[in-house]
């Protein structure tokens, strides 16, 4: 009887990968490389320890799967439902995770540098931790994050919604900030140097102690706002 990484090697060579069912699959440490799972469905699938690099996960059914220390570096996974699932420690470095669903996401600890999240759902994911240089989250929906502390140094936010995010003592050093919601954000001992605020929103933000040498704040909205 075959286990389930023999399985699913059989209908990747046979291209029928998403016609099969793998909810629960128990693909730990599987070498899946390139592996084309576009639209499959692994609800609460086990591929901790995976070897994904540059695999098309594109519309892909991931919700509260382990995706614990994966290699997700480069891989596709736009569109794909990854809600409540275990990213913590995964490598998702130049990955696309574009309009995928993150609500609720365990990200603690991911690489995420360069990483495309346009448009992505990260409602209640927890980031602490997650490296997120250089990453791309226009039009994220990022309400209430905690971002202490972490390091967002060149990503881009272009109209994220940051509503009550905390970015205390984050570094957001040319972070691009175009037309985002930060009303009411905690902003509290942020390096926001050479930040491009141009257009957005930070009413009722608190900027207490921010360093905002060389920021562009053109066109923001600024009432209400502590400094």
């Amino acid at each position: 009887m075959m286990n389930d990484i023999e399985r699913v090697r059989e209908y990747l060579s046979s291209g029928s990968i998403g016609k099969i069912c793998l909810a629960d699959a128990d693909l730990r440490d599987a070498d899946l490389r390139g592996a084309d799972l576009k639209g499959a469905n692994l609800i609460y699938a086990d591929l901790s320890g995976a070897d994904l690099y540059n695999s098309d996960l594109s519309c892909a059914n991931l919700t509260e799967a382990f995706l614990n220390n994966s290699d997700l570096r480069s891989a596709n996974l736009s569109g794909a439902n990854l809600s409540d699932a275990n990213l913590t420690g995964a490598y998702l470095n130049n990955a696309d995770l574009t309009d995928a669903d993150l609500t609720d996401a365990n990200l603690s600890d991911a690489n995420l540098s360069n990483a495309d999240l346009s448009g992505a759902r990260l409602n209640n994911a927890y980031l602490r931790g997650a490296i997120l240089k250089g990453a791309i989250l226009k039009e994220a929906v990022l309400v209430g994050e905690d971002f202490t502390g972490e390091n967002l140094a060149g990503a881009d936010l272009t109209g994220a919604d940051l509503r009550g995010a905390n970015f205390r003592g984050a570094n957001l050093t040319g972070v691009i900030l175009k037309n985002a919601d930060l009303r009411g954000a905690c902003m509290r001992g942020a390096f926001l140097r050479n930040a491009d605020l141009k257009n957005s929103d930070l009413r009722n933000a608190d900027l207490t102690d921010a360093v905002i040498a060389g920021a562009i704040l053109d066109g923001a909205e600024l009432s209400d706002f502590r400094k």
